[in-house]
């Protein structure tokens, strides 16, 4: 049995993505349009894992501001001309494909983020995956009142988490 691999995400997964997303993050609904624009807008960082019987995980991630987030949700418009991050919207792996997975997506997103001129990787971890972060080089940052309103959208014990490359 051949192992996962990370690939590009195209339009026709879509409907995978849509269906991962509702299975992992059942509390926070996103319209597949939403997720369409993500890849569309930035089909580097966009990336699904294959597997045997098909998908079975997915990670998006686009450049964008620091202690900012973008709307859960919500459509971007565009992207910023002057992003200092590449912020990591989600990865989502269905629990029998686990194990590793996230690191490789990082690794991938980290050398885009280096290509790119950009020394910071951000993420909002939900779910209690702040230790899987911080394993992953991530950091909590104190939120101000106006980025904890945000956090709110994302459910209990979401955190606000950067990544350093430039002391990696």
């Amino acid at each position: 049995m051949s192992k996962p691999h990370w690939r590009p995400a195209h339009a026709s997964d879509l409907a995978a993505i849509s269906a991962i997303a509702a299975c992992i993050h059942p509390d926070l609904f996103e319209r597949p349009d939403v997720f369409a624009e993500k890849m569309q807008l930035c089909p580097d960082g966009c990336r699904v894992l294959a597997g045997a019987e098909g998908i079975v995980g997915y990670g998006l991630a686009h450049p964008w501001k620091q202690h900012q987030i973008p709307p859960l949700d919500g459509f971007l418009a565009r992207l910023p001309d002057d992003a200092d991050c590449l912020y990591v919207h989600d990865v989502a792996v269905l629990p029998d494909a686990r194990g590793g997975v996230a690191r490789a997506y990082m690794a991938t997103i980290e050398q885009l983020a280096r290509s790119s001129d950009i020394a910071a990787l951000a993420l909002v971890s939900v779910y209690a995956t702040r230790p899987l972060w911080e394993r992953l080089g991530f950091r909590p940052v104190t939120t101000d009142v106006q980025l904890c309103a945000k956090l709110a959208s994302y459910g209990d014990g979401a955190t606000y988490m950067l990544r350093n490359l430039a002391a990696a």
